[in-house]
């Protein structure tokens, strides 16, 4: 009691990254519990090393054990990467090809998870153990996770590297946007040209330019935000800029207006030419037209 105490103790002063590989899950809010439900426990062994690890069962995917409670971290038997993972929620710990121990992640879907970190790692991604959690919430998932660390941190005396504050190897990172463009640094600069040339000068010197109600991270209204997605979904490299920002882009959205003759926003601008407006861009990309333009 006092060692599983301490190990406890040793657990939580120690900087760790708990993630749960599916981005899109809304945990549920609950009460913390330590009881788990049945939970199924992968040990198919690929190679004679890892079979002093544990006993080898059947190399069928759907051979797994159900037991009472999870099964701890050295008591499950790895799994080679190339095998078959089951779509289920589990607790699971990726070995390199030496057998250390990289990290230790929950999922909603361990196969999917499994599979972006053989694509994005290869070489840290050699062989698994998979601990599957029958009707899983956060906290048993949690609990899981928490289990299999104390485990890992009383042996050994540190996380996983992959595990370590900071380090952002193992879980995904999302994309940053890239900043909107600004006319001027702000009211109190004065424009030593007309703004007729900035916006000149503008679409001319960038391959396409969208201008927008609000910003690219934060559209204003729904052609804005339709626009946005389509550049995105093409991979566009695009500028954006908000016709609304009267601090840095004054008098931007009555300018524009004339100078492209086009009464509504957003606009977009392709190689200097305005192109139009959501409409326009909606049907070009679904004719395949919008691409071609884009990559010419």
């Amino acid at each position: 009691m006092a060692a599983t105490a301490a190990a406890a103790t040793k657990l939580t002063t120690l900087p760790i990254s708990c993630p749960l590989f599916v981005p899109s899950y809304r945990p549920r809010i609950g009460t913390v519990t330590a009881v788990f439900p049945r939970v199924k426990t992968s040990s198919l062994s690929s190679t004679s090393a890892w079979a002093r690890r544990g006993p080898t069962i059947s190399r069928r995917a759907s051979s797994f054990l159900v037991r009472s409670s999870i099964a701890g971290l050295s008591e499950t038997a790895p799994k080679s990467s190339e095998d078959e993972f089951p779509a289920a929620a589990a607790v699971y710990a990726i070995y390199d090809g030496d057998g250390e121990l990289q990290f230790i992640g929950i999922s909603r879907n361990v196969a999917a998870s499994v599979a972006v970190h053989k694509k994005s790692l290869p070489d840290l991604c050699r062989s698994i153990k998979v601990g599957i959690i029958d009707q899983p919430d956060k906290e048993t998932l949690t609990q899981a996770w928490k289990s299999w660390m104390e485990e890992y941190v009383k042996s050994t005396g540190k996380v996983p590297p992959g595990n370590e504050s900071g380090n952002a190897t193992w879980m995904r990172q999302p994309p940053r946007k890239k900043p909107d463009l600004r006319l001027t640094p702000g009211r109190h600069v004065q424009l030593t040209v007309p703004l007729e040339e900035l916006i000149d000068k503008l679409v001319k010197e960038n391959k396409v330019v969208a201008f927008i109600k609000g910003s690219r991270s934060a559209p204003l209204c729904g052609f804005s935000q339709k626009v946005i997605g389509i550049l995105e979904s093409v991979g566009s490299d695009y500028e954006s800029i908000d016709v609304l920002d009267e601090e840095h882009n004054p008098g931007l959205r009555e300018t524009l207006k004339t100078y492209s003759n086009w009464p509504t926003f957003p606009q977009i601008f392709v190689d200097g030419e305005l192109v139009g407006g959501c409409d326009i861009l909606a049907v070009m990309h679904e004719k395949g037209e919008l691409a071609s333009l884009l990559k010419s």
